[in-house]
This record gives structure tokens, C-alpha cells and sequence, in this order.
């Protein structure tokens, strides 16, 4: 891969860092990867001489000691490692710790020389097939090994380069931009009609948009964090005159000065002691992690020595002037990752870019430090994904596009929502192919197509405990039908903010469209549909239970075209949580609050606006509900109908069709009236008597329920 006017893969680099070519993966459009043949090109590897051979000696010893039992031991374990569900499982340290990084820091740096230089971590070695290129650019401290913590994730998405600019390299701005031009206009013609991804933070991020401003024509796409657009309204600029002028023995204090600036090591290291875990466990963390910060300060002061750390500072200065003079040339998808910085006003400067940019979209993390990329529940690949900025081609696809969420960012989803599933305390119960009715989800078809049609809750509040369970028992991935709202705005205003529903996108969520039904199915998913849509979710007083579909049944007609199994399925239990006694009829005689209903329908993609009567009636708007002493949420899971074989005659008779689809609603119908009068028998409706069961079994056992 060539990369004119900056030394490639030179030789130096500690052999930790890099890698050479691995095996590609191809992806299905479920976000499954599978295995791919390797393509026809390598990548020079920036290691000595003597490394490779030792690396190679130790090899080939290691080979001669494998008998032919313990290959057959090893093919075993990872076919079961491969047959196991990654995400039930308990410890998933899949990511670096900062500790990690600041030894790969100061190892990079020991006898660093020469020009600035692109590098590929050795981790980040598999990866899907046509995997768009992704620059890292460093921030001021020019060591490159910023997404360190990130590698696990996004190396199977990307192909990650990282630039390297060595402590006494003094490369003036705009000679680290054609470095930069250089690569990208080289690699725009080897890839394909893929993007390029620009990822940086602070002086990195103004290299990003001085090389999209001088390239409008090619396809870039920015991540850009804390970027040092901001420089004049900063700190930062009163203290590069200060440092100038600081007598040379307090510059080992530097350190504590940059500690402040480029964020607080104590965060990353809370981050990870802070966790789920027994105190005596928390408290060994913390005294293992205190030796951290002062070898944080000692890496960083090698990094950036005074004399470095005022070039920077310059090299900033004039970055932000230059990046700022140019942004509207700038015609590259944006995403602005920002906090509340102590020494960058990062989240006013996010909001400026997102109006002086055309195609920008801005992402604000309040309780995050300056370490974005190093923090523990951050992670840069779910962020991407969940703002529709991954993309293999020219245009985003949601079912070709979709990588479903590694282990490690589902976890982190799953502790941020795990309040939910704890409340509800959610049972599910399936039906097996023989009409056995069993708790768990082993009736669900594990191949698909299949389409989950069903009752749409109170606010959608069912579908947290149910597409997590579905990932954990079944490692299965709900393709959810939803409200464009989730992903479009006609024009912004008093909707929630895009950034709330990245969580539905990282998971799976696609605009309600017969176009992507049809891709979905065409893809063997596993499909979540609501008919009743919005007018379920925001129903009425007295409603609760009622489904309220269209007369149409093209889904029926759709699932028959790929042979889709059709499973129903109800869900019972808002009524145990929430009494609706303000709803819409009542908010639309109280004459602001039918304003605001109306400014809302305006600002957001109208659904099924052809349809007259109450289907058609899907106006947004939040129901008043009054809070009720928490009971139980109950899932039942139906037998699957088989649409295999029935094609012709359902798509050509729209009589046998719309049986169908009466069957489905009545099966649905049945499903809840079950679970309403089976929760009836169940000891532990009630949540004072969860907590009681589980205080003597266990807060993770399972709490029984009726008999089946």
C-alpha cells in the first residue's frame, strides 16, 4: 500500500505495535462475519532484521513440539469456543488497559528518529471483507497508539493505519498535510468506491479538515474529537507564552501541567476500578492503578519535553487558524465527538462546527474526560455505527452496512439499561415445535428468515428486556422496524435529540420501509415488526391490550416471497407499571399542547398518511401516565407459522393472504390473553417478592413464575 512522501513502515517500531497482512472476514447483511480467502497484497512490517528472525525461529520450534494429539486438542477448543455464545460470556477483557498504552508509549518512543510514519497495529488483523481505511491521526502528543483501547473493535471494520511523528520531529503543519494528502489521494484510487475514515483529536482534528478542505473530491469521512479548532478561544493560547519563559528547573512539572490539559489519568483509572465488582476486588484495582498515574506522568513528560511541547503548542496555533480559514471548502461527512474540556471549550466549538459545516453531525459525552478514545465505556465503533457513518460504498446501507455490536459494546449496553430487565424481571416463554410451552427461548427458529409480529407496549418499554435476552440466549440480532423519526428529521425542534436513539441503531434498528423488509428477509433475518406502530405504543386510557393494525397484510404477502417463518407473540405487564390519564384526545383539547403536537408531526416523517381512521392517527406525543408499584413483564413467544412452499399461492390469492394475516392478529390476541390470565398464579407478580426470593437465592438466580 503505498504512501508517498512519508517514510512507510519504517524500521524501529517495536514489534507490538504492527502487523502484517491477516486474513480478511466477509460479512453477511445480518453483521455476521464469515471467512474470506486472503486478498492479493502485504503490508511491510516495521520491525528489524533481528526480530523477524527470532520471531521466526521461536515459530518453527514451537511447531516441531505440537504432536498430532494436541492439534486435534486445539481444533477442538476452538470449535467450541466458536459454537459458544459471546455474549453470555461472564469477563469479556477484550480491550487494552491505559497502563498498556503507556508502555507501548515509551517503548515507541525509546529511540525514536526519522520522519513522521504510518504504522498497522498487530491486532487489528481480521477484519470484513471491503473495509474502508481508517487514518488515525495523533493528538499533540504525535505518539499515534491513541485508539489502543479501541483496536479489538475496530479492527474488525477497518483497516487501521496510525501515524507516527516522533518526539524531535519538527514537520510544520502544512508538511504533515501533504504527508496526509499524499496517502489519501494514493489509497482514494485502490478503494474501490469505499470511503476514507479521518480520525483524530485536538491538533489531529484540524489535519483532518485542512486535508478534507483540499480535497473535496474525494470521499472522507471525519471523526473528529475535541478538535483544536477552538485554539484561540482557550487556555491553551495563554499558556504557550508561559511555558516559554519558565526557568529550567521547574520544567519536570511539565508534566502536571499537561496532566491538567489533555485530561485526568484518575478518570480512566475510576473508570475501571468503579465497576460492578465486590469491593475488596474495587479497592485491589485502585492500589494496582495508583503505580499508573505516576508513570503516566513520567511517559508523558518523555513525550512531550519542553522544548517539543512548545513546537506543538505553535504547531496547534497555527493548525487552528489554518483549519478554521478553510472549513467551507469543507464537503466531508463530519462527526464532532466533544465534552465539557477544562482547557478546550470542545462542546461550544462542537455546536459551531455542526451550523459551519454542511454534512455535520455532533455528539456531546458530559461526564467524560479528555481520554475519549482510552475511557473504558467508550467505544468508537458502536458511536460510528449508531450515527449511520459506517459505510463500505458511496451510500449508507442499513442491512449490508450493519456489523452487529462485538461483545464488549453490547455489554456496555447492557449495563446502562440493566435497571430495566431488573425491574420487570421479564419472563419468556416459547413454543416448541411438538406445541410444548417452554420458559425460555428454545422454540425461537435460530435460522432465519423469520418475522416476530406482535403487541406493541406503552412506550415501546418492552422491547429492552427482550432484544437483549435475545442476544444473550439465542446470539440472535432483532432487525427492529421503526419510526423514521429514529433516524430522520424533515427539520430539528422540540424532538429528542438524534443522540438518544443511537443505542436502538447499534443494535439493529432499521426505518419502517418495504424496501428494507424486503432486503432483511432477503438476508436470512431475524425481523422485528409492530403493525400497530406508533398507535399502540402511544395508545389510549383503557386501550391497553388492544391491537390496532392496518387492513392491509403485505407483510404476510412479503414473508411468503423468502419463506419466512411467522412467529407471534404478546407481551403483557404495562398495566402493572403505568396508569395513562392524560392521553391524546386529552392533550388535543388543551390548545398548547395541540401546538406542540402539531410543531412535533412537523418536524418528523409521517407514517402511513394514506390510511384512514384510528391505524392512521400516528401523531407523536407523550401520554400522561401515573406510576404504579412495580409488577412483572411476560413474553409469550407463539408457534411459528411456516410460509415455506405457500409462495405463489399467497402472493397471487390476496384472499389466502389476508386468512393469513388474520390468523397471525388472532394468534397475537391469544398469546396475550394467556399471559393476562396465567400472571394471575404467579407468586412473584410482585416485586416485593422478587427482592425477597432473591435475597435468599441470589440477586442473579432466576425468580420463578406460574406453572406451565
Amino acid at each position: 500500500m503505498a504512501a508517498t512522501g512519508a517514510c512507510l513502515f519504517a524500521a524501529g517500531i517495536s514489534s507490538t505495535v504492527v502487523r502484517s497482512c491477516r486474513k480478511p472476514l466477509s460479512s453477511s447483511s445480518s453483521g455476521e462475519r464469515k471467512p474470506n480467502p486472503i486478498q492479493n497484497h502485504t503490508r511491510r512490517l516495521a520491525v528489524s532484521t533481528n526480530e523477524i528472525l527470532t520471531a521466526t525461529k521461536t515459530s518453527f520450534s514451537e511447531k516441531r513440539q505440537l504432536t498430532t494429539e494436541k492439534l486435534e486438542e486445539e481444533a477442538k477448543s476452538v470449535k467450541t469456543r466458536e459454537s459458544q455464545n459471546p455474549y453470555t460470556e461472564a469477563e469479556m477483557k477484550y480491550r487494552k488497559s491505559l497502563k498498556k498504552l503507556l508502555e507501548e508509549s515509551k517503548d515507541l518512543v525509546k529511540s525514536d528518529g526519522g520522519p513522521p510514519r504510518w504504522f498497522s497495529p498487530i491486532e487489528c488483523g481480521s477484519r470484513l471483507d471491503n473495509s474502508p481505511l481508517l487514518l488515525y491521526l495523533p493528538g499533540i502528543d504525535g505518539v499515534g497508539l491513541g485508539l489502543v483501547t479501541q483496536y479489538s473493535d475496530l479492527g474488525k471494520i477497518f483497516d487501521i493505519w496510525c501515524l507516527h511523528i516522533p518526539v524531535k520531529d519538527r514537520t510544520s503543519f502544512t508538511g504533515l498535510v501533504d504527508i496526509i494528502e499524499r496517502t489519501v489521494r494514493s489509497e482514494a484510487h485502490r478503494s474501490h468506491g469505499r470511503p476514507i475514515y479521518l480520525v483524530g483529536e485536538s491538533l489531529a482534528a484540524c489535519l483532518a479538515l485542512a486535508v478534507a478542505a483540499r480535497n473535496p473530491e474525494i470521499d472522507l469521512i471525519l471523526i473528529l474529537a475535541n478538535p483544536g479548532t477552538s485554539f484561540r478561544k482557550s487556555q491553551m493560547e495563554l499558556l504557550l507564552p508561559l511555558l516559554e519563559v519558565i526557568p529550567d528547573q521547574l520544567h519536570r512539572s511539565l508534566p502536571y501541567v499537561m496532566s491538567s490539559m489533555t485530561g485526568n489519568p484518575w478518570k480512566v483509572v475510576m473508570d475501571t476500578v468503579m465497576k460492578s465488582v465486590p469491593v475488596p476486588e474495587a479497592v485491589e484495582r485502585l492500589s494496582r492503578d495508583v503505580d499508573v498515574i505516576s508513570f503516566y506522568l513520567s511517559v508523558l513528560y518523555d513525550i512531550l519535553p519542553r522544548e517539543t511541547l512548545i513546537w506543538k503548542l505553535k504547531l496547534l496555533q497555527s493548525a487552528s487558524a489554518y483549519a478554521n480559514s478553510r472549513l467551507h471548502c469543507v464537503k466531508a461527512q463530519t462527526l464532532v465527538l466533544c465534552r465539557n474540556d477544562q482547557l478546550l471549550p470542545s462542546a461550544d466549538e462542537g455546536q459551531r462546527l455542526l451550523h459551519a459545516l454542511p454534512n455535520c453531525e455532533n455528539r456531546l459525552f458530559q461526564d467524560s474526560g479528555h481520554f475519549l478514545f482510552l475511557e473504558d465505556e467508550f467505544h468508537l465503533g458502536a458511536i460510528i455505527r449508531g450515527v449511520n457513518f459506517y459505510r463500505r460504498g458511496a451510500h449508507h446501507d442499513y442491512v449490508s452496512d450493519y456489523v452487529r455490536p462485538s461483545p464488549p459494546e453490547f455489554k456496555n449496553i447492557y449495563e446502562s439499561t440493566r435497571f430495566v430487565v431488573n425491574a420487570t424481571s421479564p419472563v419468556m416463554l416459547s413454543t416448541l415445535e411438538d406445541g410444548k410451552i417452554v420458559r425460555s427461548l428454545a422454540g425461537i427458529p435460530t435460522e432465519g428468515p423469520v418475522l416476530f409480529v406482535g403487541y406493541h407496549m406503552l412506550l415501546g418499554f418492552e422491547l429492552t428486556p427482550m432484544v437483549s435476552q435475545f442476544l444473550l440466549e439465542k446470539n440472535i440480532v432483532l432487525r427492529g422496524i421503526a419510526h423514521p423519526s429514529m433516524f430522520m428529521r424533515v427539520k430539528d425542534g422540540l424532538l429528542p435529540p438524534m443522540q438518544q436513539y443511537d443505542i436502538f441503531r447499534v443494535m439493529g434498528a432499521v426505518p419502517v420501509s418495504g424496501t428494507l423488509l424486503y432486503k432483511l428477509l432477503a438476508s436470512k433475518s431475524h425481523v422485528l415488526l409492530y403493525p400497530g406502530g406508533v398507535r399502540e405504543a402511544c395508545h389510549r386510557k383503557g386501550e391497553e391490550y388492544k391491537l390496532f393494525w392496518p387492513e392491509r397484510s403485505e407483510f404476510v404477502r412479503m414473508a411468503a416471497r423468502f419463506g419466512a417463518k411467522i412467529v407471534p407473540f404478546g407481551v403483557v405487564g404495562e398495566d402493572d407499571f403505568f396508569d395513562v390519564f392524560f392521553d391524546y384526545d386529552d392533550q388535543m383539547k388543551v390548545p398548547f399542547l395541540r401546538d406542540y403536537i402539531t410543531r412535533i408531526a412537523e418536524e418528523s416523517k409521517s407514517v402511513r398518511s394514506e390510511f384512514n381512521g384510528e391505524v392512521g392517527n400516528q401523531d407523536m406525543h407523550l401520554p400522561g401516565v401515573l406510576p404504579k408499584f412495580p409488577g412483572r413483564f411476560y413474553y409469550y413467544f407463539g408457534k411459528p407459522i411456516e410460509t415455506e412452499g405457500r409462495k405463489k399461492e399467497l402472493l397471487e390469492e390476496k384472499e389466502k393472504a389476508h386468512e393469513l394475516y388474520i390468523q397471525v392478529k388472532c394468534e397475537v390476541e391469544k398469546c396475550i390473553a394467556f399471559l393476562k390470565e396465567k400472571r394471575k398464579s404467579d407468586r412473584y407478580r410482585n416485586i416485593v417478592a422478587r427482592l425477597a426470593y432473591q435475597a435468599t437465592h441470589g440477586f442473579t438466580s432466576q425468580v420463578p413464575t406460574f406453572e406451565l
